[in-house]
C-alpha cells in the first residue's frame, strides 16, 4: 500500500490563499448530530454544536443566564440547552424554554451571542465578523485529523512556505491541505484533509513530525 515517508517528506506549496474572516474551527466528522464541543477562536471561547437536523452552529461559549460554558450542554432536536439550569436556545440564540418557569415566554433580550457559521469540503467555518465573503473551497476533502500547535499562525504558515495564509495546499504523492484556526497568539489549530482515505495515518505521522519541528522553532 502507497504511504507518506515519515521523515522525509519533500513538498510544493501551492498558496490557497487568506480568508480575511472565515476560520475553520472543526472537522465535521469530529462533531456528530445532537453534540457540543469547546473551541477557541481568536481568544474567543466558542461553543460549535450540531442539531439534530444537521445543521452546524457557533454561538459564544456563554449562557446568558448564570455564564455557563454552553459547550457542556446538550442537543434536543434544534436547540442548545445549558447544563446548569435547562435553559434553551434556538437557532437564533434566543432563549426558547425556561424550566424553572415553563408558561413564561422568554424575552427577546435573553439570547446567546452568535456567530456565522458555514460548512463545506468535510469542515466547520466560523465568521466573527459580519462578512459577505464566501467559505474558501477545499481541493482534498477526505479528513485526517485536527491537531493543536503551540505556536502562532504566522510561524506555522512559515514552516509551510505559505506566510501570511490560512489555507495551504502541499502538492506531493498525495495532496495535503491545511486549514489553520488561529486560537490564540501562541497557539494554532492545524485542520488536515487528503485525497486518498488509506493514507491518512501516514498524513497525520509526518504533521505530527512537523508540529515538533515548528514547536521546537517556536520555544
Amino acid at each position: 500500500m502507497p504511504s507518506i515517508p515519515t521523515h522525509s517528506f519533500a513538498w510544493v506549496t501551492l498558496g490557497m490563499g487568506c480568508s480575511v474572516t472565515w476560520a475553520a474551527v472543526a472537522l465535521s466528522d469530529d462533531l456528530p448530530l445532537g453534540m457540543a464541543m469547546p473551541c477557541r477562536l481568536e481568544g474567543r471561547d466558542l461553543a460549535v454544536w450540531r442539531s439534530a437536523s444537521g445543521q452546524a452552529f457557533v454561538w459564544g461559549d456563554r449562557c446568558p443566564h448564570r455564564g455557563m460554558r454552553l459547550s457542556q450542554g446538550f442537543v434536543r432536536g434544534e436547540a442548545l440547552s445549558c447544563i446548569y439550569h435547562g435553559w434553551r436556545y434556538g437557532h437564533d440564540g434566543g432563549c426558547v424554554y425556561i424550566p424553572a418557569h415553563p408558561d413564561l415566554v422568554p424575552p427577546k433580550s435573553i439570547c446567546a451571542t452568535t456567530y456565522k457559521c458555514g460548512e463545506a469540503d468535510g469542515l466547520i467555518w466560523a465568521a466573527l465578523e459580519e462578512t459577505t465573503e464566501t467559505i474558501p473551497p477545499v481541493p482534498t476533502g477526505i479528513p485526517v485529523r485536527s491537531m493543536q500547535v503551540d505556536a502562532a499562525i504566522s510561524q506555522v504558515a512559515l514552516h509551510f512556505g505559505a506566510p501570511g495564509e490560512t489555507l495551504i495546499t502541499l502538492q506531493n504523492q498525495h495532496p495535503v491541505t491545511i486549514a489553520l484556526q488561529p486560537v490564540d497568539d501562541t497557539c494554532t489549530a492545524m485542520h488536515i484533509s487528503t485525497t486518498e482515505r488509506h493514507h491518512r495515518k501516514a498524513v497525520s505521522r509526518w504533521l505530527e513530525q512537523q508540529r515538533a519541528e515548528i514547536e521546537s522553532a517556536a520555544a
